[in-house]
């Protein structure tokens, strides 16, 4: 039997502690990220919707934000972006569209296979620009659909001039800080 979107939402009402999304119709578990993986994520979102909110740009969610896609999947990447224009008001729910932007960071237990698959199950839901981040290595890979991936290191600058014009971010300024001992 093929779970829903709601068979989802009541199963999450009942495990409010665990992160679930729903792939080929079946309930997924998802592990905790690790806390490196998840700062990186925050920053990311962070920088995005401090640049995105006052310009009225779109919404930037975290992965706690599901995302019911064109397929029945009910997926939720660990930062999105959806412009204004397609999402006029927050559902109380999951959103039935794909994002427009979809981040994923890879923590100590992922695979970037895994990783890279579901990047491209968004690009072809009609997620226009998908990307990676790779703490550990302090890579950036930004993919789109029927291009080759293009990977940024530290020394480079991100930019997604097709959303957000304008918008860039220093790829060393994604990593999490090391405090010196005083």
């Amino acid at each position: 039997m093929l779970l829903t979107a709601k068979d989802l939402e009541m199963v999450q009402a009942q495990y409010p502690d665990y992160r679930l999304e729903l792939v080929n119709g079946e309930i997924v578990i998802m592990s905790p990220s690790g806390y490196e993986s998840d700062e990186v994520a925050f920053e990311f979102g962070r920088q995005l919707a401090n640049w995105t909110k006052p310009r009225k740009l779109g919404r930037v969610t975290g992965s706690s934000a599901g995302f019911v896609l064109p397929n029945a999947d009910t997926r939720a990447p660990d930062v999105s972006f959806v412009e204004a224009r397609r999402l006029r008001r927050s559902p109380r729910s999951f959103a039935e569209l794909a994002p427009d932007l979809m981040v994923e960071v890879k923590s100590p237990t992922d695979s970037l296979t895994k990783l890279r698959e579901k990047i491209e199950k968004f690009l072809e839901m009609g997620t226009r620009v998908g990307i990676l981040i790779n703490p550990e290595q302090r890579w950036v890979e930004v993919r789109r659909s029927q291009q080759e991936p293009i990977v940024l290191k530290d020394g480079e600058v991100l930019t997604i001039p097709e959303l957000l014009p304008g918008w860039e971010v220093k790829i060393e300024e994604l990593w999490s800080p090391e405090f010196d001992e005083e």
